[in-house]
């Protein structure tokens, strides 16, 4: 039986059998693209829509052809296989995030990027947004949000330590409340009333809150129009004023903004837009984390998911704060151990210049300035330049020479969101909004080419395995007399060493390190309890701080976490070896990658090999099946590898911690007069006894666990997918190869496709 051409394709990806209303979605779907871009996705929709009808063809043949009763595991392993990539979606989500401190603009610049002026809260005096904030476009018509809350017992474990935090007799009392206890004395009174904080943790976790909760810890909000949504969100996302928790709650929207403390994250879609692609995700991330375990936790893994983040500082911070530079290193932890790719400094408020003062104080007179609007421009060029060069040292100190992101014309973007809107003294492509756009655009392009390459080779194998099982015995009996199996067990086994030498690379750093974090534990610790600001509330942050296991986001000392910090000198000596060994793009001899790579070519050369001696002329479906396959699967394990990397990563401050615990506990229960003095002393003794116990070798140690059981999961996953394989390419039924349908025009068909994208 076979098949009409038109039922799957025209020429060159495109869909000669689509409608006009279809090809309008399209066009509205990628309308936040300029024409040529345009041009592309639609060819690449055309592609994904001509590989999901050859896909559903191939299991409706299946289906028909065998009972459910005369189906081999293979050909069930087959279909469900299929199933899965019918289902699957060509593009994984692209998480962006904007990772700034509190009142760095983070609101504006999105509300300015997705081209809606107050979306987001935005305030021209205070930091306005309490939580993360995550913003997708959708095909929904609508604006929607969904806040999501903590659930009973997150926000007990919460109360608790609150409870513990705020001031207690005999203890030093601050003159007034404020920094981090202020906080604390916020968030009861939020939920409990005014003097909540003098109230016993039995009283209130047994109290009714002043605002009902809703069911399902959820919230659901809709709007038609974005100022509808917004006036909706303001009152539950809105950072809010001392004043606003000493008044009661005298109508409904007071009462939703006494429900901040609850609030874990809020999740908004907007309709398809002119600006933002579908499939990015936007993170509003705050940038200190947050006191409450859970949501600390999901601002870790928020960052560590992210494809790109923006490091958000306004002008004029950025020359002299050091919070962006705390930022900056988070965002450089997350692009070394998890998924980021990209990094990029973007500054805010650019519009933000005295001009008399500017002129005073700029070091190139000789250059005439005559108008606000050069000398804003000449400011931006400066700070482009001066921190272009300092991220780029900073980078350079743990990775190659050589990598992409080195290399990138664009660091840093000073931007302005006033200036967008407004236009006094800055056009809209000065503001490099639009540019920011078009960094948007290009990582969306770059991914979805990429992941529908992916898709398309998937989808390719799987139609060579189905047409793969009308093999005939001779051709089966030739592959397994063949010693392929004997051949790629022998190689496994040589990866298996070469990975071995390839992590020991990090044993002397390692043991550098160790020695370098042991002399230095000491300053590291003392530094950690040195504040420029004085030490003026620092007793209750560091009860928190202790609370917490030794990782604390405070709202006035920003993040702090002792456990990195003393591990920082390991960190330091093992970056550059441990960036060249996980290293995706050119990959070095020292690098991980080219291992990989060596493998899966000795394995398709000895395929290639086996192929051109068999006896059966038509053998190039088996033989393209394997060469697919051991593509696919060498990616997947590649991607694999880049998630797992993190638990590498992250083991040295995960092992102090899980040493120093016992003192943080001991530490946190400390109470009356010297508390502050007092806990620093249980700290600090424990941390030489256990420095002087091993704690740092304990540390090393455990990174060595790590790195084995990555070996161990590669060298399983490599033995295990391509038996698989091996088993499914030399499996062979005759009762059911005469049942099997004919696949040759499915096969052509998805191998066209293949041909076609791999020349664009």
């Amino acid at each position: 039986m076979s098949h009409k051409r038109p039922e799957f394709s025209g020429a060159e990806g495109e869909d000669i059998n689509e409608s006009p209303a279809k090809k309008k979605r399209s066009s509205d779907k990628y309308r936040a693209f300029v024409p040529k871009e345009q041009e592309f996705l639609k060819t690449y929709e055309n592609m994904e829509s001509r590989i999901r009808k050859v896909l559903n063809t191939t299991y409706k043949k299946l289906t028909n052809s065998l009972s459910q009763d005369n189906m081999s595991d293979e050909i069930k392993y087959l279909k469900n296989r299929l199933l899965t990539l019918k289902e699957k979606s060509s593009l994984d989500p692209i998480y962006i995030g904007l990772f700034g401190s509190t009142g760095a603009g983070k609101s504006s610049l999105f509300n300015a990027i997705i081209e809606q002026q107050f979306f987001l809260p935005v305030s021209g005096s205070q930091a306005c947004t309490s939580c993360m904030v995550q913003v997708s476009s959708s095909r929904s018509k609508n604006y929607e949000a969904k806040i999501h809350l903590l659930s009973l017992q997150e926000w007990n474990e919460e109360l608790k330590n609150l409870v513990e935090l705020v001031w207690k007799p005999g203890e030093e009392e601050e003159e007034e409340e404020e920094g981090d206890i202020g906080e604390a004395v916020q968030k009861l009174r939020a939920l409990y009333g005014k003097d909540a904080e003098t109230r016993t943790y039995e009283d209130l976790s047994k109290a009714k809150p002043l605002v009902n909760i809703p069911p399902l810890n959820c919230i659901r909000l809709e709007g038609a129009q974005a100022k509808e949504l917004s006036l909706k969100l303001d009152p539950y996302i809105r950072s809010q004023s001392n004043k606003d928790e000493e008044e009661p709650a005298l109508d409904e929207e007071k009462a939703k903004m006494r429900l901040w403390p609850l609030i874990k994250y809020v999740e908004v879609t907007i309709p398809k837009s002119d600006v933002i692609p579908e499939g990015v995700v936007f993170m509003d991330i705050p940038g200190t984390g947050d006191y409450n375990s859970k949501r600390d936790e999901m601002w870790k893994e928020s960052i560590n998911k992210c494809s790109v983040i923006w490091v958000i500082s306004d002008i004029e911070r950025v020359l002299g704060d050091k919070v962006h530079e705390v930022l900056l290193k988070e965002s450089i932890k997350a692009y070394q151990g998890g998924m980021c790719s990209d990094i990029a400094l973007v500054v805010t408020k650019s519009d933000k210049l005295q001009l008399e003062e500017y002129l005073r104080e700029r070091q190139e007179k000789h250059k005439p300035i005559e108008t606000r609007h050069d000398a804003i421009l000449e400011r931006n060029a400066f700070v482009k330049g001066k921190k272009i060069k300092g991220m780029k040292t900073k980078l350079g100190r743990i990775l190659p020479s050589d990598s992409e992101i080195l290399n990138k014309a664009d660091l840093v973007y000073t931007v302005s969101a006033t200036e967008y809107w407004q236009e006094t003294c800055m056009n809209k492509e000065e503001t490099e909004i639009p540019k920011l756009r078009e960094y948007v655009r290009n990582i969306f392009l770059k991914e979805k080419k990429k992941l529908l390459m992916d898709y398309v080779a998937e989808a390719f194998g799987i139609v060579l395995l189905a047409e793969n099982f009308n093999s005939t015995r001779d051709m089966v009996n030739h592959y397994q007399q063949s010693g392929l199996e004997g051949f790629v067990k022998d190689k496994i086994e040589a990866l298996e060493k070469e990975i071995e030498k390839c992590f020991a690379q990090l044993e002397q750093p390692l043991n550098e390190g160790v020695k370098k974090a042991k002399l230095s534990h000491q300053n590291t610790f003392s530094q950690l309890l040195t504040r420029d600001t004085g030490n003026r509330g620092f007793h209750r942050t560091l009860k928190a701080v202790c609370q917490k296991n030794g990782v604390y986001a405070s709202r006035i000392f920003s993040r702090i976490d002792f456990n990195s910090a003393l591990a920082q000198p390991i960190y330091d000596k093992i970056n550059p070896t441990f960036a060249i060994i996980f290293r995706i793009q050119k990959g070095t001899r020292a690098s991980l990658k080219p291992f990989l790579d060596m493998f899966k070519d000795s394995v398709q050369e000895k395929i290639r090999e086996v192929g051109k001696k068999s006896p059966v002329t038509r053998d190039h479906c088996k033989l393209n099946f394997f060469i697919e396959e051991t593509n696919i699967i060498l990616r997947t394990l590649e991607r694999e590898i880049l998630k797992k990397k993190m638990a590498v990563y992250q083991s040295l401050p995960l092992s102090i911690q899980s040493d120093l615990k016992p003192y943080y506990e001991e530490a946190a229960k400390i109470q009356g007069q010297r508390a502050c003095q007092r806990m620093q002393n249980i700290l600090k003794e424990n941390i030489a006894k256990e420095t002087a116990g091993g704690m740092f070798e304990k540390a090393k140690e455990k990174m060595k666990v790590q790195l084995r059981e990555l070996k161990g999961y590669i060298v399983t996953k490599l033995q295990t997918d391509i038996s698989t394989m091996l088993k499914l390419a030399l499996s062979h039924r005759e009762e059911l190869t005469e049942k099997l349908p004919d696949l040759q025009d499915e096969y052509q068909e998805i191998e066209r496709i293949h041909k076609t994208l791999q020349r664009k």
